[in-house]
């Protein structure tokens, strides 16, 4: 990204960089209106309270500085440090929850002085799995390590399917490759329930019924394995399993995989021809496959298909997931996980999973949390089973810390806000994760107001804690130094990413045909999983709710809780320019779904299941398949009646990774009533 500054030091414009081999000079929507964000006049500028006796709960937007006062950045780091260093004593360290994310997406802003902090004061460490967990497991199963085809590569691909993938909606950049590659003659296939932008101009639009793609995976494999549509070759001298494998597809017939996913068996039947023998193929996966019960499984089996055809082998074949195996981080000089020997445990802390807050927060004990640090993320708004992560959030004996750059929905139920820096007010850099590129992030622009980095932030919470171990005052350039140390072999060091700006670190991941897996190979077969008592071998099983799961017919619809494509999750929502590009509020359904409940396009609509409910308009526009309703992603206060699609997801965990299963969801829909339909702002209990 290239951005244009005035003589007055204001940011007055931001443009795609040119010259970088995958951007090509322009941006995705979103973020071509950043500056919005980055100048918005609702944005947080510096530290405030709770005002005493102001109660935490849900906000209009716009009026949550009603409840709360400004601080002295002084003053309020000495709360913080106070109410910490309380809490550790009276409850123990552990009582204390850092939840973050990738709301700030750069290597030290994720992760780094944060970290050492946490290890330090002894705080519950974190397991961070509401994203990627199920899908980067499976795919490190496979292959050993989290690599894939070169987007540049995808030009020179005859069959590309993307499988979970909204490439045209949100992954653009990927994009104009694609369009290259067909205007060359290749096809594009799309598997998705929902009928995304890119399955609109697709040549192929294949519905599938939410969480079964594991079975389509392994019907596929059957019919090449049978018909002799696999590179005997390459199986035989990269992979382990495959008679094993063979053995195991033989259930997973056309007919029998056809009623499992509600795909024509002779459809079946011809996407496995045209994959296997169009060559070179490539297949672009993305994460949504992995957010079922059964999501590792359905992104192991897919992860299998181009060692089956041996497309590794070819330019523009492959897979592709997640590149952020191509530069390994010295993690452990960044974070110090050797400080929590330091802390009052002296040892390693406590793991709580990221995707069982309302658990964390409502049930756990031994002890209970008392203090929640939220930073890089919403959790009021992103967070599943929502209703139970509110209740928690509403504790009068927790104490909230918030380091944001809006008053979100998380902010409501905080005592302290902070206001934190944009990618463009601070120094960072970016790892390899859509491409193969090492990326410096500098400094643009001064902070707004009082706004402050996560580096910055911690480095002064820790000396007001008292910590004297000088790795808490490490510079940022200190800090990109310890993330590169040992990587020196590579020829990449802070020095020379300084004057590069960028480095190309990795292009043809497994052509030379070694894996970082416990054989050496490429693993249908997984002894480690077997060794785990797990399914050495992806197999189907339905998610628990599914239109097949005991559930079905008191809540017989499944949900899928989307993305919205011009929101980055909870980001950017509270936006107008962003949504206006977008149409939030709105129930896409069936035509027969919809008749079925005698519900009429823009009819309001209730959403509910045992976990909650939430209000929105009908929209039947064929976006669905039957027995599926879909809706995306909004702030609460944003939402009609209060909530997101989060408070009907549940907190079950995936099969492998320990992920958020948010599209294994059942629920009813019916239609509100003109008097219902009338009283729809205040939030719902």
């Amino acid at each position: 990204m290239l951005v244009t500054v005035d003589e007055s030091g204001k940011a007055t414009r931001i443009q795609g960089d040119p010259a970088h081999p995958v951007t090509r000079g322009f941006l995705c929507g979103k973020v071509a209106k950043y500056l919005d964000r980055v100048y918005s006049p609702a944005r947080l500028l510096q530290p405030m309270r709770r005002r005493p006796g102001a109660p935490k709960g849900k906000m209009p937007y716009g009026r949550e500085g009603d409840v709360f006062e400004p601080i002295e950045w002084d003053d309020a780091l000495d709360l913080i440090a106070d109410r910490l260093r309380s809490i550790a004593r009276q409850h123990g360290p552990e009582s204390i929850l850092p939840y973050s994310y990738a709301g700030t997406m750069g290597v030290l802003g994720y992760g780094s002085m944060d970290r050492r902090f946490f290890h330090r004061l002894g705080a519950s460490r974190l397991d961070r799995t509401i994203c990627a967990t199920a899908g980067g497991d499976a795919l490190v199963s496979v292959y050993g390590k989290k690599l894939g085809t070169d987007p540049e590569h995808f030009s020179h691909a005859k069959y590309i399917i993307a499988w979970a993938a909204n490439i045209h909606g949100n992954n653009v950049h990927l994009w104009p490759f694609v369009q290259e590659a067909r205007r060359k003659g290749a096809r594009l296939v799309v598997i998705d329930p929902y009928r995304t932008r890119t399955a609109q101009v697709a040549d192929w639009h294949i519905p599938i019924q939410p969480g079964t793609d594991t079975a389509l995976a392994l019907g596929l494999m059957r019919i090449m394995i049978e018909e002799g549509l696999y590179d005997r070759d390459y199986v035989a001298q990269h992979t382990v399993g495959f008679e094993e494998l063979r053995q195991h597809v033989q259930l997973y017939t056309p007919d029998h995989v056809a009623g499992l996913t509600g795909i024509p068996a002779a459809d079946i039947e011809r996407l496995a021809r045209e994959y296997a023998s169009s060559g070179p193929s490539v297949i672009r996966l993305n994460y949504g496959i992995q957010r079922s019960q059964n999501g590792g499984a359905a992104a192991r089996a897919v992860c299998m298909l181009p060692a089956l055809t041996g497309a590794w082998k070819h330019l523009g074949g492959g897979l592709q997931l997640s590149l952020s195996g191509a530069f390994a981080f010295n993690s452990t000089a960044l974070e110090r996980p050797d400080l929590m020997m330091a802390s009052p445990l002296q040892r390693p802390a406590r793991i709580v999973n990221m995707s069982r807050l309302g658990h964390a927060l409502t049930e756990m004990d031994a002890p209970p949390v008392k203090a929640l640090f939220v930073y890089n993320s919403n959790p009021a708004a992103i967070a599943p089973n929502q209703n139970a992560v509110v209740r928690g959030l509403m504790r009068s004996d927790l104490f909230s810390v918030v380091h944001e750059q809006f008053f979100t929905d998380t902010t409501d139920y905080a005592d302290v806000v902070l206001p934190a820096t944009t990618f463009l007010e601070h120094k960072d850099f970016q790892g390899a994760y859509g491409h193969y590129f090492l990326q410096l992030s500098e400094q643009a622009i001064a902070p707004l107001g009082e706004a402050r980095s996560n580096v910055w932030l911690f480095s002064q919470l820790a000396q007001r804690m008292g910590f004297t171990e000088s790795c808490f005052r490490d510079s940022v350039d200190d800090l990109i130094e310890h993330a590169l140390a040992g990587r020196a072999d590579d020829g990449v060091t802070r020095q020379e990413l300084e004057v590069k700006k960028r480095i190309r670190v990795n292009t043809l991941p497994f052509t030379d045909g070694v894996f970082a897996t416990p054989s050496g190979k490429i693993e249908f077969y997984s002894s480690a999983l077997a060794a785990q008592g797990m399914d050495p071998l992806p197999t189907f099983h339905p998610p628990d709710e599914s239109r097949r799961g005991a559930d079905a017919h008191t809540f017989p619809l499944e949900f899928l809780p989307r993305k919205a494509d011009n929101y980055m999750n909870s980001t950017f929502a509270n936006l107008p320019g962003h949504q206006k590009m977008e149409s939030p509020g709105l129930a896409m359904m069936h035509a027969t779904d919809a008749g079925a409940r005698q519900i009429g396009e823009a009819d309001w609509v209730e959403i509910y299941n045992g976990r909650g409910k939430i209000r929105l308009r009908a929209h039947i526009d064929g976006s669905v398949p039957v027995g599926v309703v879909a809706a995306s992603l909004n702030w609460n206060k944003l939402s009609n009646g209060g909530s997101n699609v989060n408070a009907l997801t549940s907190e079950r965990l995936t099969d492998l990774g320990r992920g958020a299963t948010f599209y294994s969801t059942l629920v009813e829909v019916r239609k509100l009533t003109p008097q219902e339909a009338q009283n729809l702002f205040p939030p719902i209990d």
